[in-house]
Order: structure tokens, then sequence, then C-alpha cells
């Protein structure tokens, strides 16, 4: 059974191009507890059908999925198209 997560922020590498800075994404469980995982577990993760992430904005959810670009599998939100906008603008993760 897939858990669906939402993801509240990020931590970026300090590459400019969108499809690797990404490092890790984050957020807060329904205990109050934070969570952060790397990129690379977050696409195993989605892989496995373990979890199903997702950002909110404006009172809508737009899914994560994963994506391929120069032969490296990224992650982004499926609204995006080839820029993964709506993560990169979560703030920091602590």
């Amino acid at each position: 059974m897939t858990t669906n997560v939402r993801v509240s922020c990020i931590n970026k590498t300090f590459r400019h191009d969108p499809h690797i800075r990404i490092m890790n994404i984050g957020g807060i469980w329904t205990d109050s507890k934070r969570w952060k995982i790397s990129q690379q577990q977050a696409i195993s993760d989605i892989e496995s059908g373990k979890f199903a992430f997702y950002v909110s904005a404006n009172g809508k959810a737009a899914r994560i999925v994963i994506a391929m670009h120069n032969g490296y599998k990224y992650i982004k939100t499926e609204n995006d198209g080839l820029h993964p906008n709506n993560l990169l603008s979560l703030p920091e993760c602590l």
C-alpha cells in the first residue's frame, strides 16, 4: 500500500541546472516530527511504491514524479513540464 506524503521543504545543491538542484526533500509527519530524505531515496521510494510524494500550493496538490534528463533521474512535480519549479520554490529544510 502506497502512503501519500506531503513535501513542504527541500535542500538545494549549488548547481544551477534545475534538473540536479534538489539534494533533499522533507516535511512534517502528522505527529509533528520532521523528516528529510535524499532525492535518491525519494526516487527509490516512488519506484517501489512505498510513498507517493506531493506538494500543495494554493489549495491544489501536484504529484511528484520521476523524470530523466541526460541519463540522470530527478524528481519534479507532474504539472511543471521540464522545470521543477514547484519543488524549487519550497523553503529550505532545517
